[in-house]
């Protein structure tokens, strides 16, 4: 005997309305958050490399100086792999992948939009997939 669900009802959007101070937090709440989003949600996307297609969050990116750890930085541990230039961060409770210094542009948090306070990813209409798989810099270490 099985549950049976439905599927959300929600509407879709092509924009999700964030404060210019947005926090957020893991699902247990040991680590907390803000980031500033003055000009809103910059190009929310998904990514298909080896790490984000297992994870499935969809990601917005900010400088560095943009997001602060509020509560529960010994919290977070740290994940790195292949050229460990990226630092991917999740809460060492719970689990969930809050945000990782990107590989790409290593002056940039990106952030898993599903931590923010109010904000539902699977609202949103359009959330492109950048390929990873074909990373831009090991193109150029190829070159």
């Amino acid at each position: 005997m099985g549950i049976n669900y439905t599927l959300s009802k929600k509407p879709l959007v092509d924009y999700i309305d964030v404060k210019a101070v947005h926090k957020g937090q893991c699902h247990c709440g040991s680590v907390k958050f803000s980031v500033n989003l003055k000009n809103g949600l910059i190009d929310p996307r998904r990514c298909n490399c080896s790490m984000c297609k297992r994870r499935g969050a969809v990601v917005a990116s900010v400088q560095l100086k943009d997001l602060t750890i509020d509560e529960g930085e010994s919290i977070l541990s740290l994940y790195q792999f292949n050229t460990n230039t990226a630092k991917h961060f999740f809460c060492s409770k719970c689990g969930i992948y809050t945000h990782h210094q990107r590989r790409s542009n290593p002056e940039q948090y990106a952030f898993n939009i599903a931590c923010l306070d109010g904000v539902d990813p699977f609202v949103l209409a359009d959330v492109p997939v950048l390929d990873g798989e074909d990373h831009p810099t090991d193109r150029l270490e190829k070159s």
